[in-house]
């Protein structure tokens, strides 16, 4: 998820979106397959054989899929964040859209990143939103957009103009799960700090945490925040609230997006 920088009202969700574009592979899968797997000769083998015109195929090979990984960025780059704005709209008119739709509104000329940048775009509603781009009709490629998880709150206003929070209660109801139904309260801000998100700071797509976390979320009945019994001094700690229970399945967030967390974040909370 995005650094938590300095409060900025006007920001846009594609500028959101441009900030977490995720770094493609160096060699995205079935681009540029190994030497073993083609069957083509170490390059210094092809020397010594004295085969010129294999050295220059082989090396024409490679620029065509250096040309062709780089047009790829370079579509995700352009494309994604203007497709993760449009997607917010269409989950905030709660309409349908399909992907001739997306084609003529946003992908235009790059049509044959299509997959990628859909795949891309869909990643980061889910992670930054809690969003998930579903699709409900193969045979005309329409696409849905709910909340994950089932949760049915995304912290948007009766006005509609805020952007879903829910991205970042799904990590809270993951890092609770992951402590073991109930984590400390320092243990949560050590995992949410990792995401950019600080205590005291205002986050520009979050607000304000602490009363996000603590306040908001408590009376919406997602979680629990609660004093640990017989700590001197208090100490708090997270669980599960009823809406959660009634909502979700811990079986569900488990099996849903991958915690954008330090791999040891989640041992440490289960010690």
């Amino acid at each position: 998820l995005p650094r938590c920088g300095s409060p900025s009202p006007t920001l846009f969700p594609e500028e959101v979106a441009a900030a977490v574009v995720p770094s493609l592979p160096q060699s995205p899968p079935g681009a540029c397959p190994s030497p073993e797997a083609t069957g083509a000769l170490p390059l210094s083998e092809i020397q010594g054989a004295g085969s010129s015109s294999q050295v220059e195929e082989q090396q024409s090979t490679m620029e065509d899929l250096d040309e062709s990984e780089s047009s790829l960025r370079r579509a995700v780059h352009l494309k994604m964040p203007k497709l993760v704005k449009f997607l917010l709209q269409k989950y905030r008119a709660k309409e349908l859209t399909t992907k001739a739709e997306m084609l003529s509104s946003v992908i235009k000329e790059y049509e044959d990143d299509f997959t990628e940048i859909l795949r891309q775009a869909s990643l980061c509603m889910q992670r930054v939103f809690g969003i998930d781009v579903k699709e409900v009709d193969p045979s005309d490629h329409s696409y849905v957009l709910v909340n994950s998880l089932g949760l049915t709150y995304d912290g948007m206003g009766s006005d509609g103009r805020r952007m879903p929070k829910n991205g970042l209660l799904v990590m809270l109801l993951c890092v609770i799960l992951m402590g073991g139904d109930s984590v400390p309260e320092e243990k949560v801000w050590e995992a949410l700090n990792i995401m950019g998100v600080h205590d005291g700071t205002e986050h520009y797509i979050y607000g304000e945490p602490r009363e996000l976390i603590t306040k908001v979320w408590v009376q919406e009945q997602y979680v629990e925040y609660r004093q640990v019994a017989n700590s001197d001094p208090a100490r708090y700690e997270f669980l599960w609230g009823p809406r959660a229970h009634a909502e979700t399945t811990k079986l569900k967030v488990l099996q849903g997006p991958e915690p954008q967390l330090h791999p040891g974040t989640f041992q440490a909370h289960a010690q």
